[in-house]
């Protein structure tokens, strides 16, 4: 029986859609992860411990990623990084002590962080010059609309038990089947870039790469902490992950007028201004999360500002 032909167009779809539906993955286990602990009696130090194991692996594997890429192909890549995601996420109800959790959640950066890496450059490998800025525009709206999704799922489906983690887990595979299907086009990736060409790059720009950073540090730490807060004062605990959609959703929608603004204004007088709003918002909290649709408002714009603060140095000129 022959195999379809390779598509381009259908292979790119194919991606954007698997790294979307992974990102339900992620934007599920980060705030189930942490409320779980926070279930089993540990405080905001071992939360965020774990959280930083996360980020551990995502830092050790990223260097090592072009030269995997260019030996094994970036589909055997990110099939294995997706298959070790669907295998780790269950380990985490099966183990009975939060010591262990540590090694799971670092495989879980390393694991995630091979399938953000190898889909971005599928989809930049398969674009051409006229369509490149569209086609990755929309990889990374539908990466973020996952990224949303992924605590609304986790506020109908609750935290207890291993549903939740098997959700992810399935999710995680069912990118995998996708990525796998026949007919979808994997491109050749040779050029392997060392670790020097990434020192390089971080020295000739140290504030987008600065602003980059504070935007995953708040976004680890909202997915990880923002839920537990908001239950603290008497939210409900669907409630409170939901609050997390809106905070990424808000991320997702103000994309569009930040950017146009950066484009008309300085943008180092726009990151400051963003800088001091997002400070601002963050004092509020404690006042407005007794209401609950101020709530939602503030971090829906507040999810923007973030955002802000990591477009605006990176747009040109």
């Amino acid at each position: 029986m022959s195999q379809p032909p390779a598509s381009p167009r259908r292979s790119q779809i194919a991606v954007v859609v698997g790294a979307a539906i992974f990102g339900m993955t992620y934007g599920l286990s980060a705030p189930l992860i942490a409320q779980v602990l926070n279930k089993r009696g540990q405080g905001e130090t071992v939360i965020g411990l774990n959280a930083a194991m996360y980020a551990l692996g995502v830092l050790c594997v990223a260097l090592c990623l072009p030269q995997l890429a260019a030996r094994f192909g970036i589909r055997v890549v990110m099939a294995m990084a997706l298959l070790a995601v669907s295998v780790v996420l269950p380990m985490f109800p099966l183990s009975p002590w939060v010591l262990l959790w540590f090694p799971l959640r670092f495989a879980l950066g390393m694991a995630s962080e091979g399938v953000f890496v190898m889909s971005e450059a599928w989809v930049n490998q398969l674009s051409d010059d006229l369509s490149r800025a569209r086609t990755m525009a929309l990889y990374t709206a539908a990466l973020s609309l996952g990224f949303a999704l992924g605590p609304t799922i986790l506020s109908a489906v609750g935290s207890e038990g291993a549903s939740p983690y098997l959700i992810g887990a399935g999710l995680a595979f069912l990118a995998l089947s996708l990525i796998s299907t026949p007919g979808i086009r994997a491109p050749r990736f040779d050029d392997a870039s060392s670790g020097a060409e990434v020192w390089e790059i971080a020295r000739l720009a140290p504030v987008a790469l600065a602003a980059t950073a504070l935007n995953s540090s708040l976004e680890t730490a909202g997915l990880s902490f923002l839920p537990i807060y908001a239950m603290r004062l008497g939210w409900s605990e669907g409630a409170a992950n939901f609050l997390m959609s809106v905070l990424l959703l808000g991320a997702i929608v103000l994309q569009l007028p930040i950017g146009w603004l950066g484009d008309r204004c300085g943008r180092r007088k726009l990151v400051q201004i963003f800088a001091a709003l997002s400070a601002c918002g963050a004092l509020l909290w404690p006042l407005v999360f007794e209401v609950a649709w101020l709530a939602y408002a503030l971090v829906f714009v507040w999810g923007g500002m973030f955002v802000g603060i990591t477009i605006c140095p990176l747009i040109p000129g």
